[in-house]
């Protein structure tokens, strides 16, 4: 194995770990600071912080049904996903960009996934914008799952407008 592909695998490795690392330790801080406080703002109320617990999904979908069905999908299907989504990351490892973005992606998910099997639901306590334009309440994990979506993203637009490196064409007459 080259020096390259070690490198390679310990980056990620360290990227997954770091990340789930910063999550929780930023919701511990969140749930012991925040949690009886009331929120606070910074920059002219630009960055709020505060604490929420998320029972359903982005941005609150799913909060109102019940809790077997939650359990279901936000428990039990996430998982599902995220092994899936492993599986991706290891079948197309050579791809490093790839992974980069899977790794931030399924390191997010597992850590909000940690909250829902411990607590029941996710810490949230970020929330930033101008005026009445806002985002909803988040966490690290959302960061990362919204970078390696971004990352994974852009890699498969890079990769489509790449011409075919196989070096046979089609003919369309035949």
């Amino acid at each position: 194995m080259s020096t390259k592909v070690v490198a390679s695998r310990i980056a990620v490795i360290a990227v997954f770990l770091g990340t789930i690392g910063c999550d929780r330790v930023t919701k511990h801080v969140a749930s012991t600071t925040l949690a009886e406080a009331p929120p606070q703002t910074y920059l002219a109320d630009t960055v709020w912080l505060g604490y929420v617990e998320n029972t359903g999904g982005f941005m609150g979908l799913g909060a109102s049904w019940s809790p077997g069905v939650r359990t279901a999908v936000f428990t039990g299907s996430t998982g599902l996903m995220l092994l899936a989504l492993i599986v991706l990351g290891i079948r197309h490892r050579s791809d490093t960009w790839l992974v980069l973005g899977l790794s931030l992606f399924v390191a997010g998910g597992a850590s909000n996934w940690i909250d829902r099997l411990l607590r029941g639901s996710v810490v949230d306590f970020l929330n930033v914008g101008i005026g009445p334009v806002r985002t909803g309440v988040f966490n690290i994990a959302d960061v990362a799952i919204m970078a390696g979506a971004g990352i994974i993203v852009l890699y498969e637009i890079r990769r489509s407008a790449k011409p075919p490196s196989h070096g046979r064409t089609i003919d369309p007459v035949t």
